[in-house]
């Protein structure tokens, strides 16, 4: 998750075991430009107590570069993005439902075609001109949900911003800054669903594609991977819940792939799938659960985390149902068992701790417990009472939640859109809609002055870090077909 880079620096701060000394980036990441960066830090840390591992830890990665400020916006042809500063927007707004940025100036800029630079050229030009219309019209082929104007302007800058973020290898960028400008499996298989769900096929598919090609030998993913798909950027623990996003995707993907070629092109996807589920299937111990292994928060426990388990029990479901689309029986009998033991393990497990964040109860409360709702799982009994929970435990005094209250792993007193929007998506999917959409109104009113979602919201309430974030544009497109009528439907678990 892109928001780890943050999160770190609080956890440096709050330990006396950190240490820091400058260095320079000398070069900018891919995607990046010269001069975009600053010297940065490199940081040696030592765990917080309750996680385990020095593979999780800052001191075992390459150096960070962080940006002097991270994007607000982004210009984009068919191959190409750049960020937008906080300084050029100032004053400006995007030609509607485009990536042309009409300066304060009233002149225009956008990235023309088969550049990689920006232009700035008067209003009206043609050439830009013809770039907008592409933009509607895109949106025109699909489906933009929403069912009041706000509500529908943030879903077309939400699938703008995706599609943005999408590079021609089916590599989703997790946003458009330094550190941010790579493909974690996780928040791909939430844009593939988003896509797939809005008729945007071509695109949800070519994600799944990349997923097939960054897909370790050993059938599991690492956490991130460069934007060209030549492997990680750094040593960083692979994440055992990429096994469960990347099946789920796929299988959202299919219910809303047109029929006449899906069948085939589920079939070249079947390797991938396979060799995700055996590895999940494995994993699992004789208590039925995944190892303790980094969670979204991109941090080892001690013991089994929901924000696995829950991925991996819809992961397990979704690949047995494909299997069955694609008459393989044995496999899918194989997977069903697999997860009928997770199912039963997680709900002996979790489900009398609330299903906070791990089996031993020590690490709080955590908003991956929406993982167990739908679009992902069947909501089992009691779901209901510990979402509320939850939420009601992660609440900031402003609005918004902050992602746990593990008090090893301090996150402070900041919102984290993706955690927050991800109660909007459970209450929508469990039929709660009033409540999904007064959360998902909340997270609406904290785009930027551009329209687009940002990863954070400060203690002030103001929008902050990387924005826009393709993981939080991701679910708020889920959360607003749900609360359209057209919530997508949990993997069955079923023999």
């Amino acid at each position: 998750m892109p928001a780890v880079l943050l999160v770190r620096w609080a956890l440096v701060t709050a330990s006396l075991t950190a240490a820091a000394v400058p260095v320079c980036a000398a070069n900018p990441p891919a995607g990046g430009r010269p001069g975009d960066e600053r010297p940065a830090w490199y940081v040696g840390y030592v765990g917080p107590l309750g996680h385990a591992g020095r593979g999780d830890a800052e001191g075992s990665y390459a150096s960070m570069r962080l940006p002097a400020t991270p994007t607000v916006g982004l210009l984009s042809n068919a191959d190409a993005t750049e960020g937008v500063s906080p300084f050029t927007a100032k004053g400006a707004a995007y030609v509607p439902r485009s990536n042309v940025l009409r300066l304060s100036s009233g002149r225009w800029k956008y990235l023309p075609d088969g550049r990689t630079a920006s232009v700035v050229v008067p209003a009206g030009d043609p050439a830009a001109l013809r770039q907008i219309e592409r933009s509607r019209a895109w949106l025109a082929a699909g489906t933009v949900p929403g069912g009041t104007p706000q509500r529908r302007a943030a879903a077309e800058r939400a699938l703008l911003s995706m599609r943005a973020l999408l590079r021609p290898n089916g590599a989703v960028a997790a946003g458009w800054t330094p550190g941010w400008m790579y493909s974690w499996p996780r928040d791909a298989a939430f844009a593939s669903a988003a896509f797939a769900h809005t008729g945007h096929d071509e695109e949800a598919y070519r994600i799944l594609r990349y997923s097939a090609t960054t897909q370790r030998k050993d059938g599991t993913w690492d956490a991130r991977t460069k934007l060209d798909g030549s492997g990680p950027p750094d040593g960083r623990r692979w994440q055992l819940d990429a096994n469960g996003w990347v099946p789920w995707a796929t299988w959202q993907w299919y219910q809303a792939a047109p029929r006449a070629t899906r069948r085939a092109r589920l079939t070249v996807l079947y390797p991938m799938i396979r060799k995700a589920a055996d590895r999940a299937a494995a994993s699992l111990g004789p208590d039925g659960l995944p190892p303790a292994s980094p969670d979204y928060w991109e941090l080892s426990t001690a013991t089994a985390n929901i924000g696995t388990a829950a991925p991996l029990l819809a992961g397990l479901a979704a690949c047995a149902d494909l299997a069955r689309e694609l008459e393989r029986p044995d496999d899918a009998a194989r997977w069903v068992r697999a997860g009928e033991r997770l199912r039963s393990a997680v709900a002996a497990r979790f489900a009398p701790l609330g299903y906070q964040r791990t089996v031993d109860g020590r690490h709080g409360h955590d908003s991956a417990v929406a993982f167990m709702a739908p679009p992902f799982n069947t909501a089992p009994a009691g779901l209901s009472r510990a979402l509320d929970t939850t939420y009601e435990a992660l609440l900031l005094p402003r609005g918004g939640l902050t992602p746990g209250n593990d008090p090893a792993a301090p996150w402070g007193a900041v919102a984290w859109t993706p955690s927050t929007s991800f109660f909007a998506l459970a209450w929508a999917g469990t039929g709660k809609t009033a409540k999904a959409g007064q959360v998902l109104d909340w997270v609406l009113s904290k785009r930027n002055s551009l329209g687009e979602l940002p990863e954070k919201v400060d203690r002030a309430g103001r929008p902050s870090s990387v924005a826009p974030l393709a993981w939080t544009g991701a679910i708020t497109v889920l959360a607003l077909l749900a609360l359209d009528g057209r919530p997508l439907p949990p993997p069955p678990l079923r023999r």
